[in-house]
């Protein structure tokens, strides 16, 4: 694994903005940066990613349904009581599921550590499946790299072929926070992509979907701005965020198919890592996890303290080995905590800014397949929503 400084492609931010890669840059700082990529084996991609990755996903699929019938792991995870039945019945149903993304630590020499899931809401899905796949075909173009190099990513490809093969309604909506850039171009994503597998899909903004109900206020059903019920909806909103809101209670009794089901808020939870290290400890891709009670004991050096449902590292706290203290501000204060093993994301030279990166693994799981793998970089221990995403390679 090797961090390999560049050139800059003529007119990629033209290019980014003509196919609606308008967040490429934050508040003036650039969020795609191919001032610099990564460069893998084949044996670290097969061996230490992609093998992993199918792993971790059979474990924590297993546990699925273990969760929906214990009480005790829906209470440590926080999901409230009044959905519990409606989670074991998404599960049960076999309500289906299309993607997720695990975020990794790997530095090239050992086995890769597991320090979350996103298989709700993961996002950098255009960047991933389509933005660095164009990046590695230029510079093969361009002569920058030789034509033998490859690339990790089979994202679209599997999510094509998943809209192909899901059970999904006609038509198949999909909903992003209107005024939210990044999610919107995730959604217009996949929107392309399910388009392109033969599904009929309409856009509708998440504050623009309505609840109907029948004469006697009974039966909600989801409806466009027409009215229209809404019998399929891919959903890019938290279900953390839905089963606390006055209008995602509708949820209970719509005849609504969504995607990710409700049996996914059990994997984009925190609390899914100290269940994991339970079923399987001193699993070497698994670091120690428990949860963090009133009774728990200072943190000490060596451990990070995440909330269960905290989103790019925000209210992350950590103390290294050595005792150095970071952490990250945020909305989610007022919950619940894990802890976690605090393992070091590797540090690369930024030649560019004269500084050091730290690098995080993300890596894609489309249906229960691995599918490819991003890279993000910060100048901290603590990947952020405004760290860096670069491509990379596979070369031997």
């Amino acid at each position: 694994m090797k961090r390999i400084s560049v050139a800059e492609r003529a007119n990629w931010r033209t290019y980014a903005e003509e196919v609606g890669f308008n967040f490429h840059t934050f508040d003036g700082e650039p969020y795609w940066d191919e001032t610099a990529y990564y460069q893998f084996s084949l044996q670290q991609i097969e061996e230490d990613l992609e093998a992993p990755t199918e792993e971790l996903h059979q474990m924590v699929m297993d546990m699925v349904g273990d969760i929906t019938r214990s009480e005790e792991m829906l209470t440590q995870l926080n999901i409230p009581r009044d959905y519990w039945s409606y989670v074991w019945n998404s599960w049960n149903n076999g309500e289906p599921h299309l993607y997720g993304r695990m975020d990794l630590v790997y530095d090239g020499t050992g086995p890769a550590k597991l320090l979350e899931l996103n298989y709700d809401t993961p996002t950098s899905l255009f960047e991933t499946g389509f933005f660095q796949w164009v990046w590695l075909e230029d510079q093969i173009k361009n002569g920058v790299l030789p034509e033998r190099a490859d690339q990790f990513n089979s994202l679209q490809d599997k999510i094509e072929q998943a809209f192909i093969e899901l059970e999904l309604s006609t038509p198949f909506y999909f909903t992003s926070v209107r005024d939210n850039a990044e999610d919107r171009g995730t959604v217009s994503y996949l929107m392309d992509i399910a388009a392109q597998a033969g599904r009929n899909v309409h856009y509708i903004a998440l504050e623009d979907i309505g609840v109907i109900t029948d004469a006697k206020g009974e039966n909600p059903q989801f409806v466009d701005l027409d009215d229209h019920p809404i019998k399929g909806l891919f959903k890019l909103y938290p279900w953390e965020f839905i089963v606390q809101e006055d209008f995602g209670r509708a949820t209970l009794a719509a005849n609504t198919q969504m995607v990710e089901p409700a049996w996914k808020m059990l994997l984009s939870n925190k609390g899914i890592l100290p269940l994991l290290w339970a079923r399987y400890p001193d699993h070497p891709n698994l670091l120690p996890a428990f949860f963090e009670t009133p009774g728990s004991d200072p943190m000490a050096a060596g451990w990070v303290r995440k909330p269960l449902f905290s989103r790019e590292g925000a209210n992350v706290d950590l103390i290294t080995g050595t005792g150095e203290k970071l952490s990250a501000e945020g909305p989610y204060a007022d919950g619940r905590y894990i802890r976690q093993a605090f393992h070091a994301l590797p540090k690369f030279r930024d030649e560019l800014r004269g500084g050091d990166a730290y690098t995080m693994l993300g890596s894609w799981v489309v249906g229960d397949s691995a599918a490819g793998i991003c890279i993000r970089e910060d100048a901290t221990l603590i990947t952020k929503d405004s760290s860096r995403f670069l491509p990379h390679i596979i070369l031997d």
